[in-house]
């Protein structure tokens, strides 16, 4: 069994609670299909956003989920870089698994797929 680290990212049109709350839960759920994981696999997720999104915390879309009550949840803003990606949200979920590396599906939605074009094509 390793430890693994799964990324995902996605984007959100306006700063509203709503609209992040429901973005990350997308984004969680498509990681978790593509990947065939459940929340007993998850060691812990690491969220960070962007600093132009601050109307909630969006592990509490995570913690909302069926299952996902005893997961360890942290937030954090991203790095404010210059020309970065603006209103992003970025999961790292690190996962007990027998998968390799190179079988970790790494999930980009809307307008993050330009931060890793390589990774952001059809389902394989």
């Amino acid at each position: 069994m390793y430890n693994r680290g799964i990324r995902g990212a996605t984007t959100v049109n306006r700063n509203e609670e709503k609209e992040i709350l429901d973005a990350t839960a997308e984004l969680l759920q498509e990681v978790v299909r593509r990947n065939e994981i459940v929340p007993e696999d998850i060691c812990s997720v690491w969220i960070t956003v962007t600093p132009d999104l601050d109307a909630t915390f969006p592990a509490k879309a995570i913690r909302d989920l069926n299952g996902w009550d005893m997961v360890p949840l942290m937030c954090s803003t991203e790095i404010p870089v210059k020309g970065g990606l603006p209103k992003c949200i970025r999961l790292l979920l690190h996962v007990n698994t027998t998968k390799g590396q190179r079988e970790m599906k790494h999930i980009y939605m809307n307008e993050a797929q330009s931060l890793r074009p390589d990774l952001s094509g059809s389902e394989s």
